[in-house]
């Protein structure tokens, strides 16, 4: 094939739509991966009383909490993008040991579908109920999932609006930070 002036001007466009596919695609795959915004605790606001019992008649407050980096995780069944980080919310608790605390609270539900829910998808981390919503208003949430990372002193450090995976390099350098303040 002789390539002329009409044949080599066809090339060039067949592939000018690579150019911004490949930019759309890119981007997707940027934005795929931040799915969640992680803004300072607002310093003037001091940490709400927590009191609930689990799933399992365990009593948490701050007190039992004391000296460990908490992972407090607010979240609903009809809440499709919460759905999908409790699994990685479980596999962080596995993971750590100890030196990181996990609980969920589940926002206005009654508490036996809460703990149905947990107990049919293998959720083990402790499910604090909140029917009426107050622990939730207290801690300022309105979006879910919202997860609140409280360091070993007991200090609200950060809110994580949105899903995250818990179990990636940059949710673990966040809860290595926690550990050294």
């Amino acid at each position: 094939m002789r390539l002329t002036a009409s044949n080599t001007r066809s090339r060039r466009v067949r592939f000018d739509w690579l150019a911004p596919l490949a930019c759309w695609i890119l981007c997707a795959s940027l934005s795929a991966h931040a799915q969640y915004d992680k803004v300072p605790w607002p310093a003037r606001q001091s940490l709400p009383l927590l009191q609930g019992l689990d799933q399992y008649g365990q009593a948490w407050n701050w007190t039992a909490l004391h000296g460990k980096v908490v992972v407090l995780n607010f979240w609903a069944t009809w809440c499709a993008p919460c759905k999908e980080e409790l699994p990685s919310l479980q596999t962080l608790a596995d993971l750590q040991e100890g030196a990181v605390q996990v609980l969920t609270v589940n926002v206005k539900e009654p508490a036996q579908r809460a703990w149905r829910y947990a107990q049919t998808t293998g959720l083990q981390v402790p499910v604090i109920p909140d029917p009426k919503g107050e622990l939730t208003q207290a801690f300022g949430i309105k979006v879910f999932p919202t997860t609140v990372l409280i360091n070993a002193q007991g200090r609200p450090v950060f809110r994580v609006m949105g899903a995250v995976d818990w179990t990636d390099r940059t949710s673990e350098s966040w809860l290595q930070a926690l550990q050294a303040r």
